[in-house]
């Protein structure tokens, strides 16, 4: 099986200079955001991975220092086949990239990424798509309650803040591992599990289907297939005969 990789991370703000407080221009920036802590987790495989910058040696209160937080971050990524994350791709994913660069860091071994907030979006829709909104509609939990006091105290050296923070990092991703798992058979551009493996169920793996019909192409017709495991359709790849005529 691919190493499958959920990731949640949360960040600290930029601190500017501003002239008021709506539709601001930047004047100048005192302090660009960094990563403040990260949670991971392997599918299939208990545990939760999070970290914080005060779990580095040399952390002091106000300190935007992520570098070592960065380069434990990095092996994860590498080690990952697949990451998964809720908005991953315009968030996560390019927050982490960005400081990689900023460290002077090379790229992680290339992964596939499933962004669950685009793969519902691509499929139904929703009153709302964000982790909080689907979770809680789809009864599986919500969020953890925070404001901006819990940043701000994280900022600050605060401990107590910084359980806070951890602990709401790690809810997040639990409730990501469980949404995924919810719209997996969904999933229309889900990465193929059996190239490697030899299961039929391109979403789980599983060998556990029941052929239901076929795919028609423009020339040919597959096989079709429903995974009675995670209720993912799939099709052979091997064709059943050709019309011998398509579309002028």
């Amino acid at each position: 099986m691919p190493s499958i990789l959920f990731l949640d991370i949360e960040t600290f703000p930029n601190i500017a200079y501003v002239w008021g407080k709506y539709d601001q221009n930047v004047i100048r920036y005192i302090q660009e955001g960094c990563i403040a802590t990260f949670a991971c987790k392997w599918l299939d495989r208990k545990g939760v991975i999070a970290q914080s910058l005060p779990d580095y040696e040399g952390y002091k209160p106000v300190s935007y220092d992520d570098k070592k937080l960065v380069q434990d971050l990095w092996y994860l990524l590498d080690a990952a086949d697949i990451v998964i994350a809720h908005n991953g791709d315009d968030f996560d994913i390019r927050v982490c990239n960005a400081a990689f660069i900023r460290h002077g860091m090379k790229p992680p071994s290339p992964f596939k990424t499933v962004d669950t907030k685009k793969a519902v979006k691509r499929v139904a829709r929703f009153n709302s798509n964000a982790l909080d909104d689907l979770s809680s509609t789809l009864g599986m939990g919500k969020k953890l309650k925070t404001d901006f006091d819990l940043w701000e105290g994280c900022i600050a050296g605060d401990k107590k803040s910084w359980k806070q923070m951890v602990e709401y990092n790690v809810h997040d991703v639990l409730l990501l591992e469980k949404l995924y798992l919810k719209i997996r058979p969904w999933v229309r551009t889900h990465p193929n599990f059996t190239v490697e493996t030899g299961g039929l169920c391109p979403k789980c793996n599983s060998s556990n289907v029941q052929y239901r019909g076929y795919a028609i192409t423009s020339t040919r017709k597959y096989r079709r297939f429903q995974c009675k495991d995670c209720g993912g359709w799939g099709r052979l790849t091997k064709s059943e005969g050709s019309s011998g005529v398509t579309n002028g």
